[in-house]
This record gives structure tokens, sequence and C-alpha cells, in this order.
């Protein structure tokens, strides 16, 4: 497409890309504070390493059974409408922990907690789809980038706060301002912008399960889910068991904290400026391919790179390589012909369903085939890291193709 054909965007673009980001950024915040808390909360709890990791999955699992359905409703009724009622739901959950006091009770809050989650990841795409447009990529690696943030900042400030009780507090007094300001301020597209044909004809609209059937029918949304899936159970494995790991390496709690947040440094990087850089390759998927090789092999390696300085360098570098292709992974289906806008919010939630199952289930399957040995669990994490390759082998190349009008 020429330059000058570019539609002009609205700088109120900016505006959405922050909320919807600072939300995401939360969403990491609370669910991850389980772990960088894990010390304090498993005896409180009484639970058992296997528990422990039930609950940190709880909020992605939740997403699995909500994702399809929150797509195609987003698609029928609205974005905003959908995640707006996600939010409450979710505020009751964070709030909630405050009250838990067994595995039970604190699942059912955790499990609350995700909905908003589900909903938002469902119709990011759709949203940033109608603002951003041709920098759809850029608005999705920000957005990737942000759940980065929210797991660095989680594992720099859980231990600063005086009581589990007191950090919960924070985290869900932020999630009830984000909601705040969702609802006063994003709106779903730029003023003028004609609505998608079947919003418009409110006589006769189509069902949202007419909308997930047309999705359903195109294959690649399912290998993007795929690929999503195997990178998200890999990365959030492997995020969620590196305070643990180095705990057995001879590391302090805090010290390991502390490493763990620098390394998401790397996922944060890769994240924001991976799209632009994969964008000015003639061909993309080479370069793709190539990165999620690289980040997949860097994970692998982890427990035998020695500690201090080179330990940090690479994980910094495979936080780096390994995020470089998840936004422009995640926002190929508004690309497809058979997609377009018009079924993005369906294509969304099919994509995040996918990669949620995957990303919920492989984690314990790491668990049963390594137990707590690291060494097997890192080498599995890469290997299921690396296989994404040859779904991006498979795919159409991310350069080559327009979104459908």
């Amino acid at each position: 497409m020429d330059q000058k054909q570019l539609p002009k965007l609205s700088s109120y673009r900016w505006v959405i890309l922050a909320i919807i980001s600072l939300m995401d950024a939360t969403s990491s915040y609370i669910q991850y504070q389980i772990s960088a808390l894990a010390t304090q909360v498993m005896p409180a709890l009484h639970i058992a390493p296997a528990q422990f990791q039930s609950l940190l999955m709880a909020p992605m699992f939740i997403a699995v059974f909500l994702s399809i359905p929150a797509g195609s409703l987003g698609d029928k009724y609205g974005a905003k409408k959908i995640v707006s009622v996600g939010c409450f739901v979710s505020i009751i959950g964070a709030y909630g922990r405050l009250f838990a006091t067994n595995f039970a009770t604190m699942m059912i809050m955790l499990l609350l907690f995700g909905v908003y989650m589900a909903l938002l990841n469902a119709n990011a795409l759709k949203i940033f789809g109608s603002w951003f447009k041709q920098d759809t990529k850029l608005a999705m690696g920000v957005f990737f980038a942000s759940a980065s943030i929210g797991i660095m900042l989680t594992q720099l400030t859980s231990h600063m706060f005086p009581s589990v009780k007191a950090a919960y507090i924070f985290s869900s007094t932020l999630l009830l301002i984000l909601t705040v300001c969702w609802i006063l301020f994003v709106k779903e597209k730029p003023e003028g912008e004609e609505i998608p044909p079947a919003q418009a004809q409110q006589a006769k609209p189509e069902s949202a399960m007419k909308y997930f059937k047309v999705v359903a029918r195109s294959g690649k949304t399912w290998l993007v889910g795929l690929a999503g899936g195997l990178g998200v159970a890999a990365s959030e494995s492997f995020s969620g068991i590196l305070p643990q790991a180095f705990a057995a390496r001879g590391m302090t709690p805090a010290a390991g904290s502390m490493i763990a947040a620098i390394a998401t440094i790397g996922s944060l990087c890769g994240s924001l400026f991976g799209p632009g850089l994969i964008n000015k390759a003639k061909k993309a998927k080479p370069v793709m391919i190539v990165f999620t090789l690289i980040g997949g092999g860097l994970m692998a390696l982890t427990w035998y790179i020695p500690l201090g300085l080179p330990l940090t360098i690479a994980l910094i570098l495979g936080g780096l390589f390994g995020a470089m292709t998840g936004p422009i992974m995640n926002s190929m289906p508004i690309q497809f012909p058979e997609v377009g806008p018009k079924y993005a919010g369906s294509a969304g939630g099919l994509v995040s369903t996918v990669s949620l199952l995957l990303s919920s289930c492989l984690p314990t399957v790491i668990g049963l085939i390594a137990g707590r040995n690291y060494e097997m669990t890192f080498i599995i994490q890469g290997m299921f890291f690396a296989i994404t390759a040859i779904i991006i082998g498979i795919l159409p190349d991310a350069n080559g193709g327009r979104p459908r009008k």
C-alpha cells in the first residue's frame, strides 16, 4: 500500500493503548503475586507445590472457557460492554483474596479475577485494529510488553509490602481505578468510522455463534493459536519456576527475584522493538524462525549457565529473542482474508482459547515429566518454545498480505 493512501490515525489512540496496556500489566501483576509471595502464601494456605501451580495458572484456566464467547460477543455487542462486565467480576475476585484462607477459596477468587483478563485478551486485536489499523502490530507489541512489565514489577515490589494482605489491597485497588478509566475513557473506534455491517443491521443481527463458525473454518487462525499456546506455555512456566530454581542453586529469595525481574527487561524490549525490526525485513518468516530458535535454545540452557552476570545476560537475551515474534503472530489473523476486522474479536477469542488451553495444561505436563529436576524442566520448556518455529514456517509471511477493509 502506498504511504499516501494510509489512513490518518487519531491521536486518541494513545489513550486507548495506555489504558489497555495498564490493565494488561495489572493482570500480570496480580497473577504473579502468588509466585512472588510464595514463601508466605503457601504456608498460610497450607498448600503443596502442585496446588501452588494450579493457583498460579487459575486466571489463565478460566480464559480457556471464556475467550471464544468473549470474542464473538465482542464482535456482536461491542468490546467495551463485554470487558466492562468482566472487570466488575474480577474486582470481586481480586479483593476476595483477602478473605481466602484455604486452597479452594483462593482458587475461586483467582478464577473470578481471571474473567476480565480473558475478555480483554480476546478483544484487544479488534480494538487495536480499529484505532491503529496499519500500525496494529506496534500496538500489539506494547500490549505484549505490558505483561512483562507487570511480572517485573511484581517481582520487584511484592517483598516491599508489610504483609500479603497489603499487597493484595494495593493491586486490587489499582484494578478498580483502571476499571473506572476503562468505562470513562475507552472508545471502541474513532469518531466517524463506519460501524461493521453486522452491528449496523440491528433489525437482524448475526448471532455470536455465526461469528465463531466463520473463524473456526480458518486453519491459519488455529495455527496461530497453537503457536501462541506453545510459546506462552513455555514462557509462563519458565517465569513461574525461576525463583524456585534459583533458590535450588543457592540464591536467596530476594536475589532470585531481582535477577528474574531484571531478566524480564529482555521480554519487554523484545515485545516493544521486535515488530518494528521484523517489519523492516523483506521477508519476516526467516527472521522470526531464527529469533524463535535462539530464544528456545537459551531457555533450554538456563540451568548450565554460571550464576551472576553470565546468567543475567543469558536471561535478558532469551527474553529479548523469545518475545520478538509474539506480537507479530497475534496480529496476523486480522490480515487473513477470511477474518478481517469484522471477525477479529472471534479470531482473538479462538487464538486465546487454544493458547490458554495449552499454556494451562503443558506446565502441568512438564511438571509431571521433570518433577523437581530443574535441569530437565528448562530443557523441555526450551523444546516447546522452539517447536513454534515449525508453525511459523507453515503460516504465510507476516510481511506479505494486508488487512482486509
